[in-house]
């Protein structure tokens, strides 16, 4: 089956104008996230991001957000959270508009939410769970900061999340979830402990465990597979350089189907509406699988590094490490 990039590129950009839609109004407490799903999607197609997206505007939205904290919210008028400040911080690097963050009061927000035991909390209220151990590292990466933090610390909360299985969950003792475990990879990567706290030959067997009869992969035992899988677990596979521990090509075939052929977009299975999110995530999980480079692609489109989520080319420029 076919790649549909004209189709997704359209459905992408459609968004932009669905604004009396349900869903958009539904979904303003996530937009930071969502927008920054959409023009990641259009940056690993290799599209002009100003000409095709308006990426100045999207920078200056962005900025409209920033929390005199040093935070960014969801949205205009949204308080500030770990979430949403580090896709702010993501998209603004995409946009090339980096050096519009104040990256000592970003620094000095993720600091203060970093608790004794090494943990963040996603914003005041307290919440703990490792998503935020990454999007703090990773956020603080980005902006050349890691130094405002504990690493070693951080990465010795996630090692106390790893589970008899090798995989790790949200906070010590809860289940293993592959979106957990990209977190938990990802953050150990980016504190430089992947190897010290990550069993890879027990992790690897588990994700590659998450393959389903239908090729896709599930997030655990007894759910159903879902495109954005392909990302979670790709991408954590990546960083343990595991990816040939599962059947690629059935993958591949599985994500294609989940493609909607008339109006573009991805959707989480097949013949499911598309949304933004699994748009995203199954061009990542393609580039991944090194789908656009075996189809001629590889030169117009852009790939994706595992650890930060952003185009390489965007790591490169940043000075940061390509592997875990």
């Amino acid at each position: 089956m076919a790649f549909h990039e004209e189709k997704h590129v359209a459905y992408v950009r459609s968004l932009r104008e669905k604004t009396d839609t349900f869903e958009h109004i539904v979904t303003e407490h996530l937009r930071m996230s969502g927008i920054y799903w959409g023009v990641s999607a259009m940056a690993l197609m290799g599209r002009d991001l100003e000409a095709e997206m308006a990426a100045s505007e999207i920078a200056d939205w962005v900025m409209s957000c920033a929390k005199p904290d040093g935070s960014f919210g969801g949205s205009v008028h949204h308080d500030g959270h770990l979430l949403y400040t580090l896709s702010a911080v993501q998209l603004l690097a995409l946009c090339g508009a980096l050096e519009r963050v104040d990256g000592d009061a970003v620094a000095a927000y993720v600091a203060g939410l970093q608790l004794p035991d090494g943990s963040f909390q996603g914003d005041k209220w307290g919440e703990v769970d490792t998503r935020f151990s990454y999007c703090a590292l990773n956020c603080l990466a980005l902006l050349g900061r890691l130094d405002a933090v504990d690493v070693d610390g951080a990465a010795a909360f996630v090692a106390s999340c790893r589970n008899f299985d090798g995989g790790f969950g949200a906070v010590p003792g809860a289940e293993s979830h592959a979106g957990q475990i990209f977190c938990c990879v990802g953050a150990l990567a980016i504190a430089g402990k992947l190897a010290e706290h990550c069993d890879a030959e027990l992790l690897g067997w588990w994700l590659s465990e998450r393959q389903c009869d239908s090729g896709g992969l599930n997030g655990r035992p007894e759910k159903q597979a879902d495109v954005c899988y392909s990302w979670w677990i790709l991408s954590s596979l990546s960083m343990i350089k595991k990816v040939d521990w599962i059947n690629t090509a059935r993958l591949e075939a599985f994500i294609l189907e989940c493609q909607d052929d008339e109006g573009g977009g991805i959707a989480d299975r097949p013949n499911n509406v598309p949304d933004v999110f699994h748009t995203y995530f199954g061009i990542a999980g393609l580039d991944l699988l090194g789908y656009f480079k075996r189809t001629g692609k590889g030169d117009a489109y852009r790939s994706i590094n595992p650890m930060y989520a952003l185009p390489r080319d965007i790591c490169v420029q940043l000075g940061l490490e390509e592997t875990a």
